[in-house]
């Protein structure tokens, strides 16, 4: 499937994918269990005395159709929904399966609509079935009806919020490797970039030093007391240093055009020039510089490359400081070794808190570890206690000779947390992720409420059909009542009385009925305001007892 998150992160939370195989063996084994789940209460009907001729068909019929309505509610919910509903006409032990597949449905019908019309169509053509063909109580429809929506409907709404809470989250992971791939692009583009402006303090110093030995190259070609052999060899050492700094200018032209402006910072500009113009600025720094007395030999001269890294996490370190901790002592240390140069700054806490609001990528950071890495030296930078510190440690020698540079956890162990990656850019596909992410969010709100307020709303709307149903064809009004008297006989009160009885009221079996006699209930017809229920008995066909119940 597209946008199966790839990254660490969404592989850990994920977990890693199971082979088709196992997953048929366990669609098969949880199979076989639903259907011997739909089946058991339908068998120990069935297997129960007294047994009919037809059992061996039924329970082999019945056993069937809950096997095929298992199968296909893999790829065909609603039909396996329909072969457990259709059969309770004659089985009322299938209603067990009903709230099984319907939550099936929800789960796996990405559509409404279709699983919403047939729970109207069941419901409309059991109330038919029941209420018109069948002659059904009321109370029995009731019933039945209860049942299909807290046996179906709600099952397959909680089945549909729960298809949508697996998009949500499938939405999330495919957001987390979006944003974990951004990250990795834009830590990749900053390194390019410090790359282009380490070209460039390249093109600067190199191709300055170029220019020189060319321009004393073409001094000897020209010196009279020079044989012309060696002059020749001068001119072509003043060629070939010519022709080098073309191709120079060249290369660094190409990663200029790609490239952000060059860094401000004048070429071979000191780390004490930083720290004097810090001052001149109002920060309150203080400059430590410590080195190592040479053991025996002259100290060999630290390289361009390693003395830039070094002024530029100097640089990079006050403008942060400046930046998130105004008004914070800051102190730069700078240490040279025999073999290596380290560099340390830190800042205290602010005294009146960071400035208000959102802070940076990082990126400056990020582009500082590859200036750093580039000339074989680590860098490492996090809070220490309440402020910030970045410590920098480079070879004095070239990275070929001394390789890299320790790490610095052996100077200051258990105090350098990872740099944080920076935040992503903002872009077209990160866009659209949210976008999807925010949209599963709002149907799993709409899937939750609607799994609680449809049932609600369609149980009371049952309540109130429930007693105009139940009523139907069995109300008595007040006037045909008081014309009821005592004594009439059956016959007599035939056309006052109504088709239709209701159900006993629970206050009936209160009330004295005379030995022999047996009694009809009618509805006064005053639902909802209060429905009262009378009451007639009969005995050997004469009205013998008429009052009034409830109400």
């Amino acid at each position: 499937m597209a946008g199966i998150p790839r990254g660490r992160g969404a592989r850990a939370g994920r977990g890693r994918r199971r082979p088709a195989g196992a997953l048929r063996r366990r669609d098969r084994i949880l199979d076989l269990a639903l259907w011997s789940v739909i089946s058991a209460p339908i068998a120990v009907a069935l297997l129960t005395p007294p047994h009919s001729s037809w059992l061996p068909v039924r329970l082999v019929g019945s056993l069937l159709v809950t096997g095929l309505a298992v199968l296909a509610s893999r790829r065909a919910p609603l039909l396996g929904l329909l072969l457990v509903v259709l059969p309770t006409v004659g089985d009322g032990n299938f209603l067990f399966g009903i709230p099984v597949l319907s939550y099936l449905v929800g789960l796996r019908e990405r559509r409404c609509a279709p699983a919403a019309l047939l729970f109207a169509g069941v419901g409309f053509g059991g109330t038919v079935l029941n209420l018109g063909l069948l002659g059904t109580d009321a109370e029995v429809w009731f019933l039945l009806a209860g049942t299909l929506l807290f046996g179906g409907v709600f099952p397959w709404l909680v089945g549909r919020y729960h298809r949508q809470h697996r998009a949500l989250v499938l939405a999330g992971w495919e957001q987390a490797d979006l944003l974990e791939r951004e990250q990795r692009g834009a830590a990749e583009r900053i390194r390019m970039r410090e790359r282009a402006r380490i070209a460039q303090d390249m093109h600067d110093s190199l191709g300055h030093d170029l220019s020189l030995i060319a321009l004393r190259a073409g001094a000897l070609e020209v010196a009279a007391d020079l044989d012309e052999r060696h002059r020749r060899a001068a001119g072509e050492l003043r060629a070939s240093v010519a022709l080098a700094t073309d191709r120079l200018r060249q290369v660094i032209g190409v990663l200029r055009d790609d490239a952000e402006p060059a860094p401000t910072r004048p070429p071979g500009e000191r780390v004490e020039e930083l720290v004097a113009r810090a001052r001149g600025a109002g920060m309150a720094v203080r400059l430590l510089v410590e080195e190592d007395s040479p053991a025996a030999g002259p100290e060999a001269p630290v390289p361009p490359m390693v003395q830039r890294a070094v002024c530029s996490v100097v640089q990079e370190a006050l403008t942060n400081a400046t930046r998130h901790a105004p008004g914070a002592a800051v102190t730069v240390a700078v240490h040279r070794g025999t073999d290596r140069v380290s560099v340390r700054v830190g800042n205290d806490r602010p005294p009146a808190g960071a400035l208000p609001g959102v802070r940076g990528a990082g990126s400056g950071l990020v582009g500082l570890r590859e200036r750093v890495r580039l000339a074989g030296g680590t860098l490492r930078a996090g809070p220490d206690g309440g402020g910030f510190e970045v410590y920098a440690e480079l070879p004095t020698g070239l990275p070929s000779e001394t390789g890299p540079a320790a790490p610095p956890e052996a100077a200051y162990p258990g105090r350098w947390p990872v740099v944080d990656v920076p935040a992503p850019p903002a872009g077209p596909a990160g866009a659209v992720t949210a976008h999807r992410l925010r949209s599963a969010r709002q149907r799993v709100r709409r899937s939750l409420l609607a799994a609680f307020t449809v049932p609600v709303a369609i149980g009371l709307l049952l309540v109130l059909a429930y007693y105009p149903i139940a009523t139907f064809g069995a109300v008595l009004d007040s006037d045909r009542y008081a014309r009821l008297e005592m004594g009439q006989d059956r016959a007599e009160v035939r056309d006052l009385l109504p088709d239709r009885q209701v159900v006993a009221p629970s206050a009936a079996a209160a009330r004295p009925v005379p030995a022999g006699a047996t009694c009809e209930f009618y509805s006064d017809g005053g639902f909802p305001f209060g429905q009262a229920v009378y009451r007639v008995c009969f005995r050997h066909g004469r009205l013998v007892v008429k009052d009034r119940l409830g109400g």
